[in-house]
């Protein structure tokens, strides 16, 4: 397939022959069965696994027993099991939706030869035919950590924070980070709440699980991701609960969580509150930064606390609605607050420290969502989303200093920031979000799906200090069509994606300050362009311990505001930036093995190649401490990465992974046709190998019944990778981050059923100097403290 760039909507010759092929095969749509699992003394009872034999379709039963599967119609073998229980197999006929209840007798013989695994959402998602990694995040809320350091520690994904709680980062999936990977919050963009709201504050008890895609994306997100995206799955079980947590910790460290539901019994109507609360002040030792000593008139190094990065974050959300009704599977509105406080202690270098410059911003959301199976005929499945944020930052840059890592400072002329003069630069960037799916499922082997996004964000700017600025009002809009033909076979063995994208790309660009530097004289007025896109997936299972599955896509990624129009702080505009694009391509094989002693063990390997035209790459100003996005003309990407996980009973849990790639350069010659220095070069500033390894054991009924002790160990090793150009410079003078081996140790214990958790942790377990991005030093040994309450 060849994709070029057009200017022009959707091309009719391809949507005309999927459209043919949609109202050529018959149609016979999924069915749902439903039904309860109980004891013979008709207790519920839960986490009872549901399989559908000879398939990789299954479940698990809820608190009260109740389980739900989507299955194509047609005869079905079920089979139900539990640990205590005899199994149970039933035959059916499914023609349409269906209730199958359960009854389970105690065996305590049956339990040593119960052979069914019901697979869950997770694991479903990691055997599909795209590069995904699933993460249950379940498991590990009782913790202290945030949202961000869980998902680094799965396979092929590196988070570089900037300094502690609250600092910036950025996210690499296979090589490919910062903007090229794209986040959504049940399948909206996760920018709707805020541009303040990231995986680092998101209150974690909202979430179930985190679907990674790695270089090739389903058209049903509606992303122009080039390196992957990151779908973050909130929980949705029809049920009252309360769960409440705080969390304290080293370096003033504060985190609440609250997330709740209630259902009102005579309508049914669900209302779930949300709160998340985050305070540090970030206060950790600097190990070797530089003080001016006076006693020898030079600068030595020296340990000192960082004393100007206080952090505080608040999300607040209601949502209210219906769920399970005949006009509509669910149906919800919402609103929610988010603000940002943070204080600025450094620049994009760790050499430049700020002293009172400081960013603010704050979020107001409104959004509506609506889903519905079987909408007016049973094939056709429909989901709409619409979501308005009006997005506010101030960025406070009054001080003329200039200031020193043991908080002295000498007056200047320049502000902190950028060396220019005082600013209350105020950004102003609305944000509406259209996004709708239909989806028609012909019979069991063939659906087709269409997908549209709709993204215009605002950027109006002004200052209330600096005269020399002036007001300006930018628009940044996107749309985003995909078409997705969806094959099963072989009792879901084989299975193929077949998807076409269009971006279209609209701007309007007033700014022209600082022309020398954002371009803003070659990019003016209004500008609109189209780009094609598109891909296929294959998996096939030949049996439950081997499979395969290649994926490849022809991505488009269109430059984010923060690239294109700067963050008002340590990013300056780039008008002219260009579209990434690049043709990503996945392989690989994967497996579970299960044995009779329940020990499982799940093993997956994959290998990647990203070949990337206009890559965006930030570059840093050491002068200034400022930052710019530019393109570089082309980088090819190729790497391995593999992972074990390791389970036995309900007990031992051990997951090792590595990842190791290799980003170089391809441009040969610069723009005067003289060869380019940096032609072969690795990508600097990009860990190119690193390796996980987690490990725990959870001790059952250790005081009473229904308690549990859960003992934890995580290890992270990075291998040294230059800061700059490996190409500038002599080998011996070359900065570089080096390697790194971080451990964390954590411990926590739950009782009454998992009503009262408390929870002890330990980051950096032997204090290592930790470097990351742009080798800004991270925190050293850290303490934490977390108590959960959840009523169900």
């Amino acid at each position: 397939m060849t994709m070029k760039q057009s200017t022009h909507s959707i091309r009719p010759t391809a949507l005309c022959w999927l459209f043919g092929l949609f109202f050529c095969l018959s149609a016979y749509g999924q069915v749902t069965l439903c039904g309860t699992v109980r004891s013979d003394n008709g207790d519920p009872l839960s986490a009872a696994a549901v399989a559908i034999e000879g398939s990789s379709i299954g479940t698990y039963t809820d608190d009260k027993g109740g389980y739900s599967l989507q299955l194509n119609a047609g005869r079905h073998t079920v089979v139900v099991s539990l640990v205590g229980f005899g199994s149970e197999r039933k035959e059916i006929r499914l023609s349409g939706d269906q209730r199958l209840d359960f009854t389970l007798k105690e065996d305590a013989v049956v339990l040593q030869s119960v052979n069914v695994y019901g697979k869950s959402q997770t694991q479903q998602l990691r055997e599909g035919a795209f590069a995904v990694n699933a993460l249950d995040v379940k498991p590990q809320v009782n913790l202290v950590r945030n949202l961000s350091e869980m998902v680094n520690r799965t396979t092929g994904i590196k988070v570089r924070e900037e300094g502690g709680v609250g600092s910036d980062f950025e996210l690499s999936i296979n090589g490919l980070s910062g903007n090229s990977v794209r986040y959504f919050l049940d399948g909206m963009p996760l920018d709707a709440k805020g541009s303040g709201v990231t995986l680092a504050n998101l209150p974690v008890n909202i979430i179930d699980r985190v679907e990674i895609y790695k270089g090739v994306v389903p058209a049903s997100l509606g992303a122009d991701a080039l390196g992957g995206a990151i779908n973050i799955i909130t929980n949705q079980d029809a049920k009252n609960y309360l769960d409440l947590s705080y969390g304290v910790g080293s370096f003033h460290t504060h985190k609440v969580d609250l997330n709740a539901q209630f259902v009102e019994p005579r309508t049914t109507l669900i209302i779930k509150p949300t709160f998340g609360m985050n305070f540090s002040k970030n206060d950790y030792m600097m190990k070797g930064v530089e003080i001016w000593d006076e006693s020898v008139r030079k600068y030595l190094p020296a340990d000192r606390k960082r004393f100007h990065d206080d952090y505080l974050s608040l999300l607040g959300q209601v949502e209210m609605g219906f769920s399970n009704k005949s006009w509509a599977d669910a149906f919800f509105v919402s609103a929610s607050y988010s603000k940002i406080n943070k204080e600025l202690q450094t620049g994009s270098i760790q050499t430049k420290v700020i002293g009172e410059a400081e960013r603010r911003s704050d979020a107001w959301n409104l959004s509506a969502r609506y889903q519905k199976r079987g909408f007016i005929i049973d094939p056709l499945h429909v989901s709409a989303s619409l979501s308005h944020t009006w997005d506010h930052s101030l960025t406070v840059d009054t001080a003329l200093r200039k200031y020193n890592w043991d908080g002295t400072f000498t007056a200047a002329s320049r502000n902190e920031i950028n060396g220019r003069a005082r600013s209350l630069r105020h950004y102003n960037r609305p944000l509406t979000i259209l996004r709708g799916n239909v989806d028609y499922v012909f019979n069991p082997h063939h659906s087709l799906s269409f997908n549209y996004l709709l993204n215009r964000s605002g950027n109006k700017r002004s200052d209330d200090v600096d005269e020399t600025f002036e007001p300006t009002s930018d628009v940044l809009l996107k749309h985003i069509l995909g078409l997705t033909y969806n094959q099963s076979f072989l009792d879901g063995r084989w299975e193929n994606t077949f998807f076409l994208k269009n971006y279209i790309n609209t701007t309007k660009i007033e700014q022209n300050d600082l022309s020398w530097i954002t371009g803003s004289e070659e990019l003016q007025g209004k500008a609109s362009k189209s780009y094609w896109g598109g891909g296929a997936g294959i998996r096939y299972t030949l049996w439950e311990p081997l499979s395969a599955k290649a994926s490849f896509e022809h991505s488009v990624r269109l430059p984010l505001s923060r690239e294109l129009l700067g963050n008002g702080t340590t990013v300056y505009p780039n008008l002219t930036l260009r579209p990434e694009s690049s043709n990503n391509i996945n392989a690989g094989l994967f497996g579970t093995w299960h044995s009779s002693n329940a020990h499982t063990i799940y093993y997956e390997v994959n290998g990647f190649f990203r070949f990337v035209d206009d890559f965006i790459q930030a570059t840093v100003s050491e002068k200034e401490g400022m930052m710019q996005y530019e393109n570089i003309p082309a980088v090819h990407i190729k790497g391995v990465e593999g992972e074990i996980n390791y389970r036995w009973k309900d007990a031992l849990h051990i997951l090792v992974n590595g990842s190791y790639n290799d980003a170089r350069d391809q441009k040969q010659f610069k723009t005067d046709g003289k060869p380019s220095a940096t032609y072969k070069n690795r990508v600097p500033n990009r860990p190119w190998v690193y390796a996980n390894a987690d490990a725990s054991y959870t001790f059952h009924d250790v005081v009473d019944g229904g308690d549990e002790l859960r003992l934890g160990y995580s290890w992270q090793w990075i291998h040294w990778f230059f800061l700059s150009w490996e190409a500038y410079g002599a080998l011996e003078s070359k900065s570089r981050i080096p390697t790194q081996n971080v451990s964390n140790a954590n411990i926590s214990y739950s009782w009454k059923n998992k009503r009262y958790n408390l929870s002890l942790e330990c980051t950096n377990l032997f204090d290592a100097t930790v470097y990351d991005n742009y080798m800004l030093q991270k925190p050293g040994r850290a303490f934490y403290a977390k108590f959960r309450l959840f009523i169900n």
